[in-house]
């Protein structure tokens, strides 16, 4: 493989990439353990099987393909067999709503959608069994060579359309071998975050099929299901997770003896210093960070938490500070269709995030979002987005939405009557996670001298009525 880098131009890679970089393998090796333990042969079978139903569903090399499927098998082979054809995948979260799941297809256009027909498995599953539905859908051959597409709220307007290449995924799995601390072979990855998001797909799910790790998804995403993953092998073990995996885990005061239990790595906000000391005193296992964006991958880590709360750039990546605010080397704008221009300029992506790169050492401190995305539960919410959503309701005039203990609305409405639906409305456009917390009802938004939205929390509250304040 050739690691690209965040500054090299990236050759073309062609769908043979997933069988030299992902599949290939010994025979009986367990690659993913799941109800059952599945083997690379067993794997490439599921794989090929699939490849054949998708085909004769009209996807072909330079075909488009949306995939809206839980975390299951189903998930794993049909991304596999529609880059083994060659085509082009958008992954869309399965806990959008119908109407966010309309706008995206609307978006990007796939020319088939692999969607769950029937779905057995409770709330707290961390995986699903899932029989999956294949439908044509009225749109496009892929417009860019991008293997992967996804969908991530920007800081104003539309969401962005982000795309990555085979190459750069390719890059990004090479990268993973380089960096110190990550699983090696042999040994064992319990993957609590989303296979659908940057950090479990690439640095569980790719990284693992070609390093030779055994990934396993918990039966239940509870303290006592995710130790019993755990538990259930020998070989050093690896969580993956999300701050809120490391709060629920913290959460109990006498977890087994796990001599397995290696470490376990975070993406997304810095993990809290008390419940990080209480997860590493309560494990006795190190517990490392990882920073990264959807557009990049991973940007840097600090898997011994040795640094901790900087992180060392990953090998390849570049990371520059400019007035306070973080900018990563990129060769090609990583955006699809609508997207800020100041985004990408030059080569250089900007990251929205302040932070401070230090000269001396290159070690990089993320100081939290200049943006507008905050994170619940470990996943990103853009609150221009839920903003959006709110004002377009009928019956709303305006809305501003914060996130202080919670994600807030402030809504202003022009028709008082729609009132009595506006939470039922909230819950038919936006996904359980982005849905604000508190919702208060306001003759009248506060304002600027200059007319813009106030989004002070403060003032916002004390324009709210006494009893919901």
């Amino acid at each position: 493989m050739t690691d690209t880098g965040s500054r090299g131009s990236e050759s073309m890679v062609g769908p043979e990439w997933v069988d030299e970089v992902l599949l290939a393998g010994d025979d009986t090796e367990i690659c993913l353990v799941l109800d059952s333990p599945i083997d690379r042969l067993t794997l490439r079978r599921l794989v090929g099987e699939r490849q054949v139903r998708l085909a004769a569903s009209g996807l072909s090399r330079g075909g488009s393909v949306a995939l809206q499927l839980p975390p299951s098998l189903s998930y794993v082979v049909n991304l596999l067999a529609a880059w083994r054809i060659g085509a082009q995948v958008t992954l869309l979260d399965h806990r959008l709503t119908a109407h966010e799941i309309d706008r995206a297809l609307d978006r990007v256009l796939p020319q088939v959608v692999v969607s769950p027909e029937k779905v057995s498995g409770g709330a707290l599953r961390a995986f699903v069994d899932v029989v999956e539905a294949v439908r044509p859908y009225p749109g496009r051959p892929a417009t860019s060579d991008h293997a992967v597409i996804q969908l991530s709220s920007g800081s104003t307007g539309p969401s962005k359309v982000i795309g990555r290449t085979a190459a750069n995924l390719v890059a990004e799995i090479e990268r993973y071998t380089r960096i110190d601390g990550v699983p090696l072979p042999g040994e064992r990855v319990v993957l609590l975050a989303s296979m659908v998001h940057v950090l479990g797909l690439v640095g569980g799910l790719l990284y693992g099929l070609h390093a030779g790790i055994e990934l396993v998804l918990p039966g239940r995403m509870t303290v006592d299901g995710i130790l019993k993953a755990v538990a259930a092998g020998d070989a050093p073990t690896t969580l993956i997770g999300v701050p809120f995996h490391i709060e629920l885990l913290a959460s109990t005061n006498t977890p087994p003896k796990l001599p397995q239990l290696k470490r376990m790595t975070t993406g997304g906000e810095l993990v809290r210093a008390e419940v990080s000391a209480a997860f590493v005193d309560r494990y006795d296992a190190i517990l490392g960070n990882m920073y990264g964006m959807t557009e990049v991958g991973v940007i840097g880590t600090d898997l011994y938490g040795a640094h901790r709360p900087s992180i060392r750039p990953a090998p390849g990546i570049e990371v520059a500070e400019r007035d306070g605010e973080l900018w990563i080397g990129m060769p090609a704008s990583p955006y699809l269709g609508l997207s800020d221009p100041t985004r990408w300029v030059d080569g250089w992506l900007c990251t929205k995030d302040a932070g401070t790169v230090d000269p001396a050492t290159g070690l990089v401190t993320v100081r939290g979002r200049n943006d507008s995305q905050v994170s619940v539960g470990g996943l990103k919410v853009d609150l221009t987005e839920v903003e959006h959503t709110l004002a377009a309701l009928p019956g709303v005039a305006h809305a501003v939405v914060v996130h202080d203990a919670g994600i807030e609305a402030y809504v202003a409405l022009s028709d008082p009557a729609a009132a009595t639906g506006l939470e039922a409305a909230i819950a038919e456009r936006l996904a359980p996670f982005k849905r604000p917390r508190a919702l208060h009802l306001v003759r009248e938004l506060p304002r600027t001298a200059t007319g813009k939205l106030v989004r002070n929390v403060a003032q916002l509250r004390e324009a709210a009525p006494a009893d919901e304040a």
